[in-house]
C-alpha cells in the first residue's frame, strides 16, 4: 500500500489540453466587446443558486416554452453561459457548425418580429438569439448529406441545450422556427451557406405555462420494427 501511494505522489500531473488542441469555437455575434469572447480553453460552469439547483430530469420535464418576459435585463454573463452550454452539444464528426447571433437592437429585433409573422415575444424579449447552420462547414465533412441533413441536427442540439440551460438559470426562452428565412437573412445579414434555423427570445418569465400534453410511451415506442 505504502509504495502505491508513493508512486501516486511522484506521478506527473494530467497536462491541461491547450487551445489548439483540437478545441473549436463558434463564431458569436453581440457580445458587447472583444474581451467577452469565449477562450478556447475557457469551461464556464453552470452553477444556479442553490435554491434553483436543477436534477436534469426535473428540467427536462418543467422546461416550458416562455413568450412573455418582465423589462429585467439578461445579463452578458448569463449569455456566456447560454452559449457554452449550447456548444456542447454533439455534432457530426465534431464539426461544430453552429453560429450565434445575440441581438439586442430594438429595430432589429422588430424586423426579425416581422420575418416571424409578427410574433411580438421576439420584439418584447430583452435579447433574441438567433441560431445558425453553418452549412459550408459541414459540407467540407460531410459534402451532401452535412449540407441537408447533419448541420439541422447539431444546430438542433445546440439549440435544446440552450433552452435546458436557460431554464437552469432561472430564465425563460422559446424556440421559434416559423419565420421567413430570406427575411430573417436580410435583416441580420446573413452570408450563403449559412442558414438561420431557430429564433430563441430570451427573458426573465412573466408567465408561468401549464404543463403540455404528451403522447405515452407505449404509443411512441417500437421494437425490433416501427
Amino acid at each position: 500500500m505504502d509504495q502505491r501511494m508513493e508512486r501516486r505522489k511522484k506521478a506527473k500531473p494530467l497536462r491541461e489540453r491547450s487551445p489548439n488542441n483540437g478545441i473549436m469555437i463558434p463564431r458569436v455575434y453581440g457580445l458587447r466587446n472583444s474581451s467577452q469572447k469565449l477562450n478556447p480553453s475557457s469551461r464556464l460552469i453552470i452553477e444556479p443558486l442553490e435554491n434553483k439547483t436543477l436534477d436534469l430530469f426535473e428540467a427536462i420535464r418543467k422546461r416550458r416554452s416562455i413568450r412573455a418576459y418582465t423589462k429585467e435585463d439578461i445579463s452578458e454573463e448569463e449569455l456566456k453561459k447560454l452559449i457554452d452550454a449550447a456548444r456542447w452539444a454533439p455534432s457530426a464528426g465534431n464539426i461544430q457548425p453552429w453560429e450565434f447571433i445575440i441581438i439586442r437592437n430594438t429595430e432589429t429585433k422588430r424586423k426579425l418580429s416581422v420575418a416571424a409573422l409578427d410574433q411580438t415575444s421576439i420584439e418584447e424579449a430583452p435579447v433574441v438569439i438567433v441560431v445558425c447552420a453553418n452549412q459550408k462547414r459541414s459540407a467540407g465533412g460531410y459534402e451532401h448529406r452535412g449540407t441537408t441533413l447533419y448541420c439541422l441536427q447539431d444546430t438542433a442540439a445546440a439549440t435544446q441545450n440552450l433552452l435546458l440551460a436557460a431554464h437552469a438559470l432561472g430564465l425563460g426562452a422559446c424556440w421559434i422556427g416559423a419565420f421567413q428565412e430570406e427575411e430573417a437573412r436580410q435583416a441580420l445579414n446573413i452570408p450563403m451557406g449559412v442558414r438561420p434555423i431557430a429564433i430563441i427570445p430570451v427573458g426573465h418569465p412573466a408567465e408561468k405555462p401549464m404543463a403540455p400534453s404528451r403522447r405515452p410511451i407505449s404509443e411512441i415506442v417500437h421494437y425490433e420494427k416501427f
